[in-house]
């Protein structure tokens, strides 16, 4: 028995049915365009509407349709990315730059003196 092998398929590795009569639904490619001027195509369903922005896979950048819907979704990805807030924009609007200034210098006077005592 060890000088013959068994040989067989692995359940669910393979499918044993051919591609014959098999009938693929029709796609159609969509181009989109980066802020970088990359373009990349991707494949959709004739029949699917696509997606005014797409991340492209290599790059990871965002991607939108060159059209009007696509230029519409990037002046809103554009806005909304504009009014973000940031750390310091909220910081700001709680207190002044010079409370801030105060603030900074308290907090090194108190770590100058805990590094001092600590030598």
């Amino acid at each position: 028995m060890a000088d013959r092998t068994l040989r067989g398929t692995r359940i669910g590795a393979t499918s044993l049915q051919g591609e014959e009569g098999v009938e693929l639904s029709p796609r159609r490619s969509v181009e989109y365009l980066t802020d970088r001027g990359v373009r990349f195509t991707i494949m959709f369903d004739a029949d699917a509407e696509p997606p005014a922005e797409w991340v492209d896979q290599k790059s990871g950048e965002v991607g939108f349709l060159d059209d009007e819907a696509g230029r519409a979704a990037r002046a809103e990805f554009e806005e909304k990315e504009s009014s973000q807030r940031t750390p310091w924009d909220m910081l700001i609007e709680r207190r002044s730059r010079e409370e801030l200034e105060e603030l900074l210098e308290e907090r090194l006077r108190l770590l100058r003196s805990r590094r001092g005592s600590a030598q």
